[in-house]
């Protein structure tokens, strides 16, 4: 059975293909806005096998590549604290920060703990009141949900000793700081599905009448992506710039209403620094005024802390989708997963870490 799953699945991959490539008259940009997307791509080589009318940029879709400067760096001098048990998900432990990463402050002593869930930190929190339990909230919609959950369900409990640290960034006004920057070429979008099943679709048609751009929400296998590229280009073939859903079977219009309750509950739109991109107006999330009393950045005094990035690490142009990673000068050289330059090149959804794991160390055409 495996087998002929594998065989359908590549006779539909190939029938895919051939109706973009019969579709296609002009060049026309895409731009996948998710990181796992962006592996998809590059792991099964969608890009390599596409008509050579469509290009795919990479978008500013890794939580953890978007994640500023100065919130690392916030969150390691948080984590660096005697009485902070500080917790995180696993993929943020290498994420450079100005002098070293969480990795480097778990070697030096402090307590760095890898969780699955913020549910797992709150439950630190009531097993150890002795210490501060600070969890490290980050991503689009997504998770959003969860860690909403986890501030309310610590309010509930009476449980003072739990904190987060918030950098939640949302994914519409990323397009459309896209769209209005001089240098944008990018014609038609691939919505990240998963952001799409917690807040539905509604934020999206104004965006693609604004701009005038297709906006296709689609899934994460290969399948799914060319369904999603095949809609794009016959949108933008026959002049038309609307919202699709190719991803059906999970996402809904209106998404997941309940999720949306709790997070609108617990946090409320602000204004948020994207890493290389800059502050984006309305673009992220913090903890609304009910709930302030959990903020880690104010509890620890850390709001100050500022921080430049590297001049060398042009990420915020690979995240913005104006330069391919092997365009960056550093890239594979200075810039390598065990020695990364931003975060990028270490992220499991990292578009630099993506090019350099499926070995495409040159120069797309």
């Amino acid at each position: 059975m495996k087998y002929v799953k594998e065989f359908q699945d590549g006779a539909l991959a190939r029938r895919l293909l051939a109706q973009i490539a019969a579709s296609v008259t002009r060049p026309w940009t895409l731009m996948e806005v998710c990181g796992g997307q962006t592996h998809s791509i590059i792991r099964n080589g969608i890009d390599q096998l596409l008509p050579a009318e469509v290009e795919l940029v990479h978008g500013p879709g890794c939580p953890v590549c978007v994640t500023p400067l100065a919130a690392i760096d916030q969150a390691l001098a948080i984590a660096a604290r005697p009485e902070v048990i500080f917790c995180s998900f696993g993929d943020m432990l290498r994420v450079p920060g100005s002098a070293t990463d969480l990795f480097g402050v778990r070697a030096t002593g402090g307590d760095v703990r890898v969780v699955y869930s913020p549910l797992d930190a709150v439950r630190l929190a009531s097993e150890n009141p002795d210490r501060e339990i600070v969890f490290f909230a980050i991503g689009f919609e997504t998770t959003a949900p969860a860690n909403a959950m986890a501030v309310r369900l610590a309010a509930q409990r009476g449980i003072p000793n739990f904190s987060v640290l918030v950098s939640h960034v949302l994914v519409p006004p990323a397009i459309a700081a896209i769209m209005d920057s001089t240098a944008c070429r990018v014609q038609g979008f691939l919505a990240a599905g998963h952001v799409c099943t917690v807040m539905g679709l509604a934020e999206y048609g104004p965006l693609a009448g604004r701009y005038r751009v297709p906006i296709v929400v689609t899934g994460f296998e290969p399948l799914d992506i060319l369904e999603g590229i095949r809609r794009t280009v016959a949108q933008l073939e026959a002049g038309r710039h609307e919202v699709e859903n190719a991803y059906a079977r999970v996402v809904a219009p209106d998404g997941n209403p309940r999720a949306r309750e709790v997070v609108a509950e617990v946090f409320a739109v602000c204004d948020r620094a994207w890493r290389g991109i800059g502050v984006i107006p309305g673009s992220g999330w913090r903890l609304a005024p009910a709930y302030a009393s959990y903020d880690a950045a104010a509890r620890f005094d850390v709001t100050g802390i500022g921080a430049s990035e590297p001049a060398e690490c042009r990420a915020g142009e690979v995240l913005q989708g104006l330069i391919k990673p092997t365009e960056c000068a550093a890239f594979g050289t200075a810039c390598t997963p065990r020695s990364p330059l931003g975060a990028p090149m270490v992220s499991a959804e990292g578009a630099c870490a993506a090019y350099h794991q499926f070995r495409r160390l040159e120069v797309a055409r």
